[in-house]
């Protein structure tokens, strides 16, 4: 009896669970240009439903891309610039649970976190520039996808990648716009339009299974749950130079 009671339960959670899933789209608005991502709501739920409450609540506008490596990825969604630097770090939820089902390719967007912690995504997100799956399928037991920008939002995504980039003392690879190494080797003060500036981030179609015609690639890694696979100081598949260069993790300004 107990048995058939347990069944009962677990059946009725999924279904429940099923029907509140759905799939989104969203609609990023920037000062460079607007792009859609289309979220997948059903593979990565967490994932996905973290996300919109940052989207929803509007913690996401005026946050800025704080990182750009080219051939690699861009990243935000966790500062805002207040006039000066150092940039403002946003409010943070709570860590969520790492949900690494899709690969690292071009085009899609996925969560940074903090480097040997995979259950630490809170706000800050990438989208890769390229195919990363070698590297960010398998450090930190993989980097949870969580949707797919469109096709004609990619050409926003490559110029802002094409941007100028600056190092500065609480920050590097940050992208700038209007702003030059002599401004740099000057000091000139940055402005608010200098940033590449998330100014909204919307729902624009929340029907079910709109990601159905999405091309989603699987994982690479040969386990979720293998976070040593770069960590180890194995170098046999990527240079130790690549390790640097590639390495995501949710960014502290000191």
């Amino acid at each position: 009896m107990i048995n058939n009671m347990f069944k009962a339960v677990t059946a009725a959670a999924l279904i429940l669970g099923c029907s509140a899933v759905q799939a989104t789209i969203v609609e990023v608005k920037t000062n460079l240009g607007s792009f859609e991502i289309n979220l997948f709501d059903q593979s990565t739920p967490v994932t996905v439903e973290n996300f919109l409450t940052y989207t929803n609540a509007e913690r996401f506008n005026n946050t800025v891309i704080h990182r750009s490596v080219p051939g690699f990825v861009i990243q935000g969604g966790g500062f805002k610039f207040e006039q000066q630097l150092p940039l403002k770090a946003t409010t943070t939820n709570a860590a969520i649970v790492n949900e690494p089902k899709w690969s690292n390719v071009r085009g899609t967007i996925a969560m940074a976190k903090l480097g040997g912690q995979p259950n630490s995504a809170t706000n800050q997100w990438f989208i890769n520039l390229n195919n990363n799956a070698a590297n960010l399928d398998k450090q930190n037991s993989g980097f949870t996808v969580f949707g797919q920008v469109n096709a004609q939002g990619m050409e926003v995504i490559d110029a802002m990648a094409a941007l100028a980039r600056f190092d500065f003392p609480a920050t590097q690879d940050l992208p700038l716009q209007n702003y030059t190494t002599a401004d740099r080797d000057n000091n000139k003060p940055l402005v608010a339009s200098n940033f590449i500036t998330i100014e909204s981030i919307t729902v624009v179609d929340a029907s079910p299974n709109t990601d159905a015609n999405v091309t989603k690639v699987p994982t690479t890694a040969s386990s979720n749950n293998n976070p040593a696979v770069i960590n180890s100081g194995s170098t046999g598949l990527i240079s130790i130079f690549a390790l640097m260069l590639l390495a995501i993790r949710r960014w502290g300004m000191k």
